[in-house]
Formats: C-alpha cells, sequence, structure tokens
C-alpha cells in the first residue's frame, strides 16, 4: 500500500498509523495552505483533558498560498508555550524523560516555515518510533491519486478515524480515554510499545 497524507504539527495517531502499516509514503506538499487543520495544529492530554497547541502562521485567506509558502509567525513565542504545555501534560509519563531531549530541536532551532517545521517533526519523531520510512513528496497536486491510497482527508480536524484501541494515559484517571491525540501522547505513554501499537490499528 501507498500512503498519501500531509505532514502536520506532531501529526496524529491516525496519520501514523497510515504510515506505519504503508508500503510507501507519499507527503502531500503541492496544494495551497488551508486554515482550521492540523497542518499546524496538534491536540494532547492535559490536566482539565483535550488541549489544543497550534503554531501560529502568518496567512490570510484572501491571498491563496502554497502550504510550502506559509511562514510560522516566530514573534509569538510559540515555541516555549508548547514545551511548558507538554511537560505540564507528561512530565509524569513513563516515558518522557527517555524522549524529550530527541524532541528538543523542534523548540530550539528557528523555523521559518510551517512545511519545514512539520517535516523535521515527522523525521525526529520517526527515529524515536525506529520508523525505517522516508516519505517521497508529491510533485503536483492529484485531486483523485493514482496508485496511492488516499489519507490528506486525515488532516482535517473533524476527519472521521475508526475506533483506536485504548491506551493507559496519564490523565486516564480523570477523563477517561482520549482517542487519536499526537502522536506524542503515545510515545510518552507507551514508549518502545508504540510501533506495535500502530500496527494493530485499522484505519
Amino acid at each position: 500500500m501507498n500512503s498519501l497524507i500531509y505532514p502536520t504539527a506532531f501529526p496524529n495517531i491516525a496519520h501514523f498509523c497510515a504510515v506505519v502499516n504503508a508500503d510507501s509514503v507519499y507527503f502531500e506538499v503541492s496544494d495551497n495552505y488551508q486554515k482550521q487543520s492540523y497542518r499546524n495544529r496538534t491536540e494532547i492530554y492535559g490536566a482539565n483533558g483535550k488541549l489544543a497547541l497550534t503554531v501560529p502562521v502568518s496567512y490570510t485567506q484572501k491571498n491563496r498560498q502554497l502550504y510550502k509558502d506559509v511562514k510560522i509567525a516566530n514573534e509569538e513565542q510559540w515555541q516555549q508555550h508548547y514545551l511548558k504545555s507538554l511537560l505540564s501534560a507528561y512530565s509524569m509519563s513513563p516515558f518522557f524523560e527517555f524522549y524529550i531531549d530527541d524532541l528538543m530541536p523542534l523548540f530550539k532551532n528557528q523555523f521559518d516555515y510551517i512545511l519545514d517545521f512539520n517535516l523535521k517533526c515527522f523525521d525526529l519523531l520517526a527515529e524515536c518510533l525506529l520508523l525505517h520510512k522516508v516519505p517521497k513528496h508529491t510533485s503536483t497536486f492529484e485531486k483523485i491519486p493514482s496508485e496511492k491510497v488516499d489519507f490528506r482527508t486525515l488532516v482535517k480536524r473533524n476527519a472521521e478515524v475508526q475506533t483506536l484501541q485504548p491506551y493507559t494515559q496519564v490523565f486516564t484517571e480523570k477523563h477517561g480515554f482520549i482517542p487519536n491525540l499526537s502522536i506524542l501522547d503515545l510515545l510518552f505513554n507507551e514508549g518502545p510499545n508504540s510501533e506495535l501499537y500502530l500496527k494493530r490499528q485499522a484505519l
């Protein structure tokens, strides 16, 4: 199976299911940017339940921009907020300290474009998960892709995802299991078992 997906900011679990269970992965990088999606947003499990984290971008709906041309609004110092939120949410998780140092380049280095940040996200997360996947990039946008399973709808915040198996989360006792959060939630809670979990899920 060849999976076609969007590179997103700290991809959710469904995105990585599409990656792990594919023979080849293609990143859609040839489209116009769209707001209100996971391109620059992820969701984690905080003390009060689901928490959305956003990478701010400089973008207006009036002038269409290619995904690869959208800049990050770095003046908002979003990386500090991101890191503090992750510390608050996951510092007590079993594998937080094991992985957080590997992810620090995402919070210490400045990225000018959201696509570049998202691609670096994937590379570092794939290393943490020990995934040997090297995605190919699209060169043109195909509304109906050929020879690929189209998972691009997963970028939508209201995308329907089949039931994902529960695993233990930090605040499960307070709010219950919350499915399809950022892959960070799975990684910090399940550690080396994350890849096996992803392979067991069906999209």
